[in-house]
């Protein structure tokens, strides 16, 4: 039984033609296609037969299309050239200099770091449509996990068997006081300056993460975690300090914004630090999403 399918001519074919049909030469047609004159002349008998009409009128000095051929050309040259269009597109997605790469980042990584891999990775890949959110790092994880991002930077360490993880910065954490501040004796701190001092954080609602973090590590040192006040932004956070209302604590990649009112210290202790990851799922092998990896790789920051 005949199936439609078979009367379909494929691509080969009708190249053969389209190639035959700008050159109607068999000799520079064949030289174009790289092979020999017989093939195409077979190809064009073949795609004939199966259209059931003529489309090249031959004879022993010259070629020309038929009536049919002419029309056949000028249908075909729109499609196929949206046809070469088509896998063009689909080569540079493949090779990750097309396409979409979705990223998440919070307000750590916002300085310095994600700027410096985002202009470094438009240019190296100007064409890849990028598109940046500002996210908590808990709003991260669940942005991941319904596939509304493809990457996210977030505050680790992050461990979950579905996703890759790697870690960018380890900083370490600052306390930022009043310039008139008796911590500003000293040129480095110890966890237990911080005992008994009043805090300023971040509120819950924007810092949750790194109130979380901070909790842990106080926790660890015996300490406990009880801000004397709250903030949304960090402006608010750093002004309640620089009136003299306490001292907050504070990753080292935000010292160069802090302004002139207020001093820092590094509180030198291996668990007050920070780390940044950059965190996608193992599931996606976009290779635009893993060339933002490999941008992000490459400039990675040891403290």
């Amino acid at each position: 039984m005949l199936r439609t399918t078979d009367l379909t001519p494929d691509a080969t074919l009708l190249k053969s033609f389209m190639v035959m049909a700008e050159e109607l030469n068999f000799r520079r047609a064949a030289e174009r296609l790289v092979i020999d004159q017989s093939a195409l002349s077979r190809r064009i008998k073949k795609l004939e037969d199966l259209l059931d009409y003529k489309l090249l009128e031959r004879t022993t000095r010259d070629v020309t299309l038929t009536a049919a051929g002419q029309e056949l050309c000028k249908g075909l040259t729109p499609l196929l050239a949206d046809y070469a269009n088509s896998v063009e597109s689909a080569r540079r997605i493949a090779q990750g200099k097309a396409g979409q790469v979705r990223v998440a980042y919070m307000a750590f990584a916002a300085t310095e770091l994600v700027p410096q891999i985002v202009a470094r990775y438009q240019q190296q890949y100007p064409d890849i449509d990028l598109e940046l959110r500002s996210l908590r790092t808990q709003g991260q994880k669940i942005a991941l996990a319904n596939d509304e991002v493809d990457l996210g930077f977030m505050i680790g360490p992050f461990d979950n068997s579905d996703y890759h993880c790697l870690q960018l910065t380890d900083e370490r954490l600052y306390a930022v006081t009043p310039r008139d501040h008796s911590l500003l004796h000293k040129q480095t701190l110890s966890p237990r300056d911080l005992k008994d001092q009043k805090l300023i954080l971040g509120d819950m609602e924007e810092w949750g993460e790194y109130r979380w973090k901070l909790e842990d590590i106080f926790n660890q040192h015996g300490m406990r975690l009880s801000p004397a006040l709250e903030a949304t932004n960090p402006l608010a956070l750093i002004g309640l300090v620089a009136a003299g209302l306490g001292i907050t604590i504070y990753p080292e990649s935000l010292l160069d914004y802090l302004g002139n009112r207020v001093e820092a210290r590094p509180v030198v202790h291996p668990d007050f630090r920070s780390k940044t990851v950059l965190v996608w799922k193992r599931a996606n092998r976009s290779r635009a999403v893993l060339n933002f990896v490999e941008t992000s790789r490459h400039l990675q920051v040891r403290g």
